[in-house]
């Protein structure tokens, strides 16, 4: 399979495309570091000398960066069978001391880049087999679940990604793509440690890439337009 992963250059992202690339499938490993992503693509490689990881630098911010995308879609001969958007940004800030720019902050990396790298690979998504579109929430903005003060403006962005991805379901319910999203709990990685510091979470990143990879493989034959949670604890 050929499969984009956002927000590759450390925690999920990062194990998701070493699992990947351990098997036949190509991945296109997309971040804003170089550094890392050549770091990972040389992980890989050890891993599994037959690896086929495209590295992507880019901000999905940024003008003109879905040309890059493209460009890179186009070495897959254009045809895309899983994309998960994994690219997050965390604000955590008391609601009263939240600025425009946190706002846009949470909402430009977890929202809108994600709408944009959806809109970009639509057309090459695999019409021959049913395509997947994971996208990555959080537990924060699930409905009914426990919220924490100064995590305003990152939850209520996860929430609008869930949302979105049930809008994306049923208005593409008649083609052969499904939309599912995975709203996650607390995960060992550099995000988590931001926002509650000091915080033992129950689960690795590698052991949650290990449960999202299974899901992008194999849910879109059963399941589209979902929110599920994935937590063992909380936060």
């Amino acid at each position: 399979m050929n499969i984009i992963v956002t927000g590759a250059s450390r925690g999920i992202g990062y194990e998701l495309v070493k699992l990947f690339s351990a098997g036949k499938h190509t991945v296109i490993a997309l971040a804003r570091n170089e550094q890392k992503l050549n770091q990972l693509q040389k992980e890989c490689l050890l891993n599994n000398s037959n690896a086929r990881v495209i590295t992507l630098v880019m901000d999905l911010q940024e003008e003109g960066s879905l040309d890059k995308l493209k460009g890179a879609i186009a070495q897959t001969e254009g045809s895309i069978d899983v994309l998960i958007n994994n690219a997050g940004a965390l604000v955590n800030k008391p609601f009263m001391e939240l600025t425009l720019s946190d706002f846009n902050k949470a909402y430009s990396v977890n929202v809108f880049s994600a709408a944009r790298i959806i809109q970009a690979v639509l057309p090459h998504l695999n019409n021959t087999v049913r395509a997947h579109v994971v996208n990555i929430s959080s537990i924060g903005g699930f409905q009914g679940s426990v919220k924490f003060g100064g995590l305003s403006a990152y939850s209520s962005s996860k929430a609008a990604i869930a949302c979105l991805t049930e809008c994306l379901a049923e208005e593409y319910k008649d083609s052969r793509i499904s939309f599912n999203c995975l709203a996650l709990g607390a995960v060992q990685t550099e995000m988590l440690e931001e926002a509650f510091p000091g915080y033992q979470a129950p689960v690795s990143a590698g052991q949650m890439a290990a449960y999202i990879a299974d899901f992008a493989l194999n849910a879109q034959h059963y399941l589209n337009g979902k929110i599920i949670p994935v937590s063992m604890s909380t936060p």
